[in-house]
Parts: C-alpha cells; structure tokens; sequence
C-alpha cells in the first residue's frame, strides 16, 4: 500500500526492482489505466533515487489541470492520505518542464464515471493505438501474437480496461508489470482469479498476489486451485492448506505434481482431521 492505494500493481512497484523503463512509463502517467493508482504511482516515482525518473514525475503531476484534479479528489473513493499528498503534503516540489528537461506530457482528465474509477491520465496520440475494443484474430496463436507484440503501454492499458479474452493473454506477459496490471483491472471477474489460479503458465508474482489478497481467498475455489497449483509459491499455499476440505487433502496428499513440502502437510492436516472424528 502506498499513499492509501492498495493494488496489484501499486505493490509491484513498491517492493522495488521495478525496471527502469517501466519506472518512466510510471513517470509518465502510464503505467496504470486507473485514476487512483497512477496518482499513487506518480507520487512513489517523485521520490525515485534516478533524478531523471523524479524529475519527469514531478514535470507529470505539475502539468495535470488542477481543477480537473480537485474535481477528482471530491470523490469518495479516493483515499485521504492520496488527497493529502497532493494537496498539502508533496514531498518534494512539482519540477517544471524547463527545469526539468523534459516536456510537458498530452494529458486530460475526463470526467469521473459513476461507479467506476475513470483514469485519470488520458494519454493520446501515437503511444497508445491500441483500442481496448479491437477485435481479436479467431485463432488463439495469432491473437496471442498480436497482444503480445504490442508496446507496455498499450498492453497496460488493455489489462486494465480490456476485454476478458484480452486479460486472458496479457496475464500471462513475461513482463510483471502488465501481468499485475490486469489484476488491476476494475473489470475483473471472480471467476476469472479463479482461472488464473488454475494457470501454470502465469508468474508466481501473479499467484502470489491473488493468494496474498482477502478479497479473492475468501472464494473457496480460488484457495483450493492455488495449493492445488504446483506454480504457487510455497509460502502462499501452505496457509491456504488448513482451509481445504477432507475430499481435496486427500487428492493434495497424493499428488506428485505439487511440491513435496505441500504433499506432506496435506497428509499432516488430513490426519488431524481423521483424528477429531474418533
């Protein structure tokens, strides 16, 4: 969590490590589709240690309309610690674009939409030709190529404000930061976490984001597809374990495919559970 901001994506991006590349989309405003996240994430790229990536988020934040801004942070949605930080508590003073070098970004802020967050960035022009409503190829293999071959930006945007089908692709991205960024996405579906806790093809970031996260743990099939999961990170599936039913220990205490430390306390918990039945 950062500045009141919990997501996915956010938390990738506080853990640190986050690619130099992707710290400058951050910059720029676009490395998240949704208005409270990219707010969160201009904020944490201010205090960058690259002087280039915290002076192009201060230039970001310095160029966005400051009307449209407070028209925003009236919402009740939006956490008080991110009102706070741009209206009273910067920790460090918007750079201008001279000072800066760099130029001032295309932005816009829309209007917020009624019952979903609206972004708050709208960035324009030859960076995002992507449409989150372009049709996909009938063939799965092309499709997949097509999203893929696409630049951050634009995958970012489509895991965020996509199509299931889109999502679907884009959550299994080698890169980390558009993986997360579906989890982000204000259209994602519990069935769809269920799916992607079932994949063993997606990151073990992925997995352990939605084994980590309440809101979706509280969905049984979700916690039972995670341990079942042989991708899933040991240290997510072992607490979830306790929570399975006899049916599933019993199908988890044979099972070769998951790691062995998980096989063997299924059989521990299993046989706990024998024992209160005698």
């Amino acid at each position: 969590m950062f500045l009141g901001v919990s997501s996915p994506i956010v938390e990738v991006f506080v853990k640190g490590s986050v690619p130099r590349d992707v710290r400058l989309l951050a910059a720029r405003g676009m490395a998240a589709s949704v208005g409270c996240d990219r707010l969160a994430l201009l904020a944490l790229m201010t205090l960058d240690e690259d002087p280039e990536v915290s002076a192009l988020a201060s230039a970001t934040i310095d160029a966005l309309p400051r009307q449209a801004l407070s028209a925003f942070f009236g919402r009740d949605d939006v956490p008080a610690e991110l009102r706070a930080w741009f209206e009273t508590g910067r920790s460090c003073a918007p750079a201008t674009s001279e000072s800066a070098g760099v130029p001032h970004p295309v932005a816009s802020v829309p209007a917020p939409v009624e019952g979903r967050e609206a972004p708050l960035l709208a960035a324009s022009g030859p960076d995002t030709p992507a449409s989150v409503d372009d049709p996909l190829p009938d063939d799965e293999d092309e499709a997949h190529a097509l999203l893929t071959s696409l630049p951050v930006p634009d995958k970012i945007r489509l895991a965020t404000l996509g199509r299931r089908e889109q999502r679907a692709i884009l959550v299994r991205d080698p890169n980390r930061i558009v993986a997360t960024a579906v989890l982000s996405s204000p259209k994602l579906t519990d069935t769809e976490v269920e799916n992607f806790a079932r994949m063993q093809n997606v990151s073990d970031e992925v997995l352990r984001l939605i084994g980590t996260s309440r809101a979706w743990t509280k969905s049984y099939p979700v916690v039972s597809a995670l341990v079942k999961n042989p991708r899933t990170p040991t240290a997510v599936s072992m607490p979830l374990l306790t929570r399975l039913i006899e049916r599933d220990l019993r199908g988890l205490a044979v099972d070769r495919n998951v790691p062995e430390s998980v096989r063997l306390a299924a059989r521990k918990q299993l046989a706990v559970l024998q024992s209160r039945k005698q």
